[in-house]
């Protein structure tokens, strides 16, 4: 072991050694790097501007792996100042016993040299100018994969791995000698084909130009007007406003506003700052929205969005004057006091119930409501969402529906106002959290909380309110975000509005407390650098969410039916987790006041709720609506498949549609997989249910992360959902491939991904960005 141990030694020794060499050529040759070359933008060349001419193909062939959080080796392709940042060898998504030093983009440094002091390494040439190219990490890594193609072949060899938690090289500018003699086919971009020449030319001639870069363009004055408009609204001085504005800013910190009115779509985001409007902000950058900003007045500011939108992030929110009197007639119209303003103490403002006490819960909760959508976008399309172990809490499709905004006992104030004290969440124990003892005390919180709820909730509907469909929010006849449906694809999820495919497993009906906490739990309370024991804490209390949700959903059936519902939901599961859901903990003994008509209750709900939210479904991915009734009725078929032949489907397929003198008709197929149960943390595989498997497909794109795409022509539909039927095993699926899959080694591959993320932005201007490619296959 002792030898062992010396030649691990000898070998950090030598390649240390290697890099020190390397390093020392290049500065004996190029002079040494000067971290602060990037530290301002180079005036671009005539004729030559990387908004128009470089981003463009950065966005396309680059961006698609190398955006948000869980881009390899945190580096950023979606600004100039991201890719002036550099790389890092340290990864954000890890395992680590204590909270990481965040590195968020524009947020925790602002120039490339003080993110070398943050460990960051430079991509682009920080040397004499004559080295340019050949001190460029972009270069380099782009003229590898020129000079050394993808292997022959339609499916990579194992030496390429696009597991999510692979190994990152990351390479230096000192290391890359090594690495491309070791890595010969690992040049950019990874495992896909290489830039074309006119592509690799462009590129090529703003690297050698010392990547300068021509700024932002200014905005449109209509724009810069609104956004004065804006802020001083935000900040208003009365006590009142600055708590409605904080309530605010802690829910839409992640989102990307724009203005209903601005054709272009200015993309902003809303920060917190020491400065008032009219100065240059001077950015808050806490780890959470509600963490103690350290000054006596905190000022809610927009900054301009520089980034490219990408869809795993997008979170699209629009202002304008209805949402301004919309937010008037909620928070200002009502007749209430704020006497003073919460402090920042972590127990008290990591819990909403008690940081906003003041503000009515009606205007809360309708708030939420509003845009119920963006609310749980929050949670699938934050931070806290990467990987399987964040998301095997929920269901693979699910229903979700929202209580309504009426007398509801578990909605009213004086019932939150009694119960913020066990509504606390893990948050509050910080970035360093601990398990054990932490997950007790939160469980016994949940549970003394769900016996509260459940007396009020007895007493509420023994007055004549018994459960029924006008406990359910219908969007006022007019807002489709009453009704949504939640994917999940093992490592990611999407949620969309309306009611996707058939009725599905299980439902959730959320009312306010459980809306605004899965809020604080996963998106204003998640801290993706925090530690081990934070990240446990927050999946295994969403747990508690989940099963909150589908309680609710359960007492709108009849009472002797609800256990049965639950135990077939919660297979497997022991008992003291079913009496989370519907037992002794949680419970309401007093029946439905809806008049079932059959045997089977649940089928016959989901059927009452359709129509009860028919005015309001938002249509647009269903494929009732197809004007070809051929193609609908093959597509019927192919969604209709279950069954344990899907599971050696992919989570999601985007199913490209080549028809005769038209162009192609897009399609997503999603992967649902049979559950027993989903309370078994890390132990997903014992709770399969193959038999149970079913698909659902749908028109356009659902989901950020495609794991596969699929080019058929019309008329091999048929033979498609034949194939899929018939998958057996891993050599069936290869054949499938063979005919049908546009595969990484494609040599049309970026053509056809060009089209669909064209037809994909074209379809949502306002809700799509580009897809990421960070997941596709190699089978």
């Amino acid at each position: 072991m002792k030898n062992h141990h010396i030649l691990a030694l000898a070998w950090v020794i030598l390649v240390s050694g290697c890099s020190l060499l390397s390093r020392h050529a290049l500065d004996e040759q190029y002079g040494p790097a000067d971290p602060k070359r990037f530290d301002a933008m180079r005036a671009p060349l005539p004729g030559l501007a990387f908004r128009r001419d470089v981003q463009p193909i950065l966005e396309r062939r680059c961006v698609v792996c190398h955006a948000c959080y869980d881009a390899p080796c945190q580096q950023k392709l979606t600004s100039w100042e991201g890719i002036a940042r550099g790389s890092s060898k340290d990864r954000v998504y890890a395992t680590r016993l204590r909270e990481a030093q965040p590195t968020r983009l524009f947020a925790d440094a602002q120039t490339a040299s003080q993110w070398r002091n943050l460990g960051f390494s430079a991509v682009l040439n920080e040397r004499d100018a004559s080295a340019n190219l050949a001190a460029s990490v972009i270069y380099r890594l782009l003229r590898l994969k020129a000079q050394h193609p993808l292997p022959a072949g339609s499916i990579l060899p194992p030496s390429f791995d696009f597991s999510l938690d692979r190994a990152e090289s990351c390479p230096r500018i000192e290391e890359l000698d090594a690495f491309e003699r070791e890595n010969p086919f690992w040049g950019m971009p990874f495992g896909l084909p290489g830039l074309t020449t006119a592509e690799m030319s462009m590129v090529t001639r703003w690297l050698e130009a010392g990547a300068p870069f021509e700024g932002m363009p200014p905005l449109p004055k209509q724009v810069e007007e609104q956004l004065d408009q804006w802020e001083r609204f935000l900040n208003g001085d009365s006590l009142k406003q600055r708590l409605v504005s904080r309530y605010l800013y802690e829910h839409l910190f992640l989102a990307h506003l724009f203005f209903d009115n601005d054709a272009q779509r200015h993309y902003f985001q809303l920060v917190r700052s020491r400065t008032p409007p009219g100065v240059a902000v001077d950015l808050i950058a806490s780890r959470r929205p509600y963490d103690d900003p350290g000054v006596d007045r905190v000022y809610y500011r927009f900054v301009r969005e520089r980034e490219t939108v990408v869809d795993k992030t997008h979170m699209p929110y629009a202002l304008g004057a209805k949402r301004l009197l919309r937010w008037r007639e909620l928070f200002f119209k009502p007749d209430y006091a704020v006497d003073e303003l919460p402090g920042y103490d972590p127990d008290a403002a990591s819990n909403p119930f008690t940081t906003f006490r003041a503000l009515p819960v009606r205007a809360r909760y309708q708030f939420l409501l509003d845009e119920a959508e963006f609310t749980i976008m929050g949670f699938i399309k934050g931070p806290v969402c990467r990987g399987q172990v964040a998301l095997d809490v929920i269901q693979d499709r699910f229903w979700v529906f929202f209580v309504a905004n009426h007398g509801v006992a578990q909605a009213r104030d004086e019932f939150l106002d009694r119960q913020a004290q066990f509504l606390r969440l893990p948050s509050e124990e910080g970035s360093n959290a601990r398990i054990i003892g932490p997950w007790r005390r939160y469980a016994q919180l949940e549970e003394k909380y769900l016996q509260e709820k459940s007396a009020a909730l007895t007493r509420y509907t023994l007055d004549d309110n018994r459960p029924d469909l006008d406990w359910i929010w219908n969007g006022e006849g007019v807002n489709p975000n009453a009704a949504l449906t939640v994917f999940r694809h093992f490592d990611s999820a999407s949620v969309v509005k309306g009611l996707l495919g058939e009725p599905p497993k299980t439902a959730w009906l959320i009312g306010y407390p459980l809306l605004e906490r899965i809020h604080y739990l996963l998106v204003a309370g998640f801290d993706v650098y925090g530690n081990i024991g934070h990240q446990f804490l927050s999946r295994l209390y969403m747990d508690f969410m989940r099963m909150e949700g589908e309680f609710n959903f359960l007492a709108l059936l009849p009472l002797d039916r609800r256990r049965e519902v639950r135990d077939y939901w919660y297979r497997g599961a022991d008992e003291d987790v079913k009496n989370h859901v519907y037992g002794s903990l949680a419970r309401l003994d007093v029946d439905s006041a809806i008049p079932y008509l059959s045997k089977d209750p649940l089928p016959e709900l989901y059927a009452m709720l359709r129509k009860h939210m028919a005015p309001v479904l938002d249509r647009r991915h269903e494929l009732t609506g197809m004007a070809d009734v051929d193609l609908r009725r093959d597509l019927g078929t192919l969604a209709a498949l279950r069954g344990p032949a899907l599971s050696w489907l992919p989570e999601v397929v985007i199913l490209r549609i080549d028809q005769p003198a038209r162009v192609p008709a897009y399609f997503t197929l999603l992967r649902n997989t049979g559950h027993s149960n989903v309370t078994s943390l890390l132990r997903e595989g014992r709770n399969l249910l193959p038999a149970e498997n079913s698909l659902t497909v749908v028109s356009g794109f659902i989901g950020a992360y495609p794991n596969a795409i699929y080019r058929v022509e019309r008329s091999q539909v048929p033979a498609l959902t034949q194939a899929i039927a018939g998958l057996a095993g891993e050599t069936d699926y290869r054949a499938l491939a063979d005919r049908f899959a546009v595969r990484r080694t494609h040599p049309d591959f970026w053509p056809i991904s060009d089209a669909l993320q064209d037809e994909h932005l074209q379809r949502e201007p306002i809700r799509a960005g580009l897809l990421d490619y960070g997941r596709l296959e190699n089978r």
